[in-house]
């Protein structure tokens, strides 16, 4: 199942924008509060040089890179919790996704209305979090009232539950964000049965124009030629970031940037028939890392043939790096690192 990132914000901060920029799919930009209710989606390949070198390695028939979601959310604004604007949509649109990229306007353009009619970046961050933290304190003061009462029997379980809403409600009603609060060990068990918005990893995302700035903890993009860019055929894009003075494409900084948030990494599978990357959290063992493949090579995992990228390509396949003793025979707590290249056993 693919990662699913929800790009987030008040109308015509250029969401749609950067959504046609990252995915090339030119969906409605219209200059208009809601010109997107339902969210568009782009499923787009996660950049990764390192598959196409394991690629020419194994001369595999087939490549398959690991892709990234994105879903382009309508604007949010003030009252959302409370169905102003079709928030209730929209509310319910980002609940399905795993993490929140956020964009904030710090550009000025008089042919682009702002929906309060001024550009203050500070202001519209504390709009959507403030929506977002009303809708989640709703849900959680609902769950508390019933969860007190549950918890009057004196089943252990339910007051766990409790302390854990209680938390939950007090620092919503604060006007902090979910992820504030710190759960015991015992807590974690039942965070499930709180799925709040404000406990998603948000990246804040600045859209600014050619000279202007943000805070260090912004990504910063220009949108307009992020979507120029998209636009260009494969082959003139690197000179075009190279002759605008860019590393890399917006992109690759969003996705570098998702995946440390959600604390993610990669891991291949390289033969003949197909090199694949697969995409895993940070700290997943060898079976889990299995288990990605298929449910079955988990449940029957027997061990792993393991081989570092580098040592991988230094040997020139897998049959050099057997011989040159590089490849490892790992098993169950085996803690897989970023770039390794992996071949599962397992039982049927």
């Amino acid at each position: 199942m693919a990662l699913s990132i929800g790009i987030v914000g008040l109308p015509n901060v250029g969401k749609s924008t950067l959504f046609n920029a990252l995915t090339n799919l030119q969906v409605e930009a219209a200059n208009y509060p809601f010109a997107t209710i339902e969210p568009n989606v782009g499923v787009v390949p996660v950049p990764e040089p390192r598959l196409e070198v394991l690629t020419r390695i194994e001369k595999s028939k087939k490549t398959v890179p690991t892709v990234i979601e994105f879903k382009d959310i309508a604007g949010l604004v003030a009252g959302a919790h409370k169905g102003e604007g079709l928030g209730n949509q929209f509310l319910s649109h980002i609940r399905e996704v795993d993490a929140i990229v956020e964009v904030v306007r710090f550009f000025k353009d008089d042919n682009i209305i702002h929906v309060s009619n001024t550009v203050d970046p500070k202001r519209d961050i504390e709009t959507i979090e403030t929506e977002l933290i009303l809708a989640d304190l709703q849900l959680v003061e609902k769950k508390l009232e019933n969860l007190k009462k549950s918890a009057k029997s004196g089943k252990h379980e339910d007051i766990v539950k409790a302390e854990l809403a209680q938390k939950y409600f007090d620092a919503l009603a604060a006007g902090l964000l979910g992820s504030t609060v710190s759960p015991t060990e015992e807590e974690r068990k039942y965070m499930y049965e709180f799925p709040l918005l404000t406990n998603k990893p948000i990246l804040y995302v600045a859209n600014i124009k050619s000279g202007e700035s943000a805070p260090e903890n912004f990504l910063t993009l220009d949108a307009q030629i992020e979507s120029e860019i998209s636009q260009l055929p494969e082959n003139e894009r690197a000179p075009y970031l190279k002759e605008l003075g860019l590393a890399e494409s917006g992109l690759d900084k969003l996705i570098r940037a998702a995946y440390k948030t959600l604390g993610l990494m990669t891991f291949f599978t390289a033969g003949e028939q197909e090199t694949r990357a697969w995409t895993i959290h940070c700290g997943n063992r060898a079976p889990q890392a299995a288990g990605k493949i298929h449910t079955d090579f988990e449940k029957g995992f027997i061990k792993a043939d393991t081989v570092a990228y580098d040592k991988f390509v230094e040997a020139g396949g897998w049959v050099p790096a057997r011989e040159n003793g590089w490849v490892r025979s790992e098993g169950k707590e085996y803690v897989v690192q970023d770039g390794d290249v992996m071949l599962f056993k397992f039982n049927v």
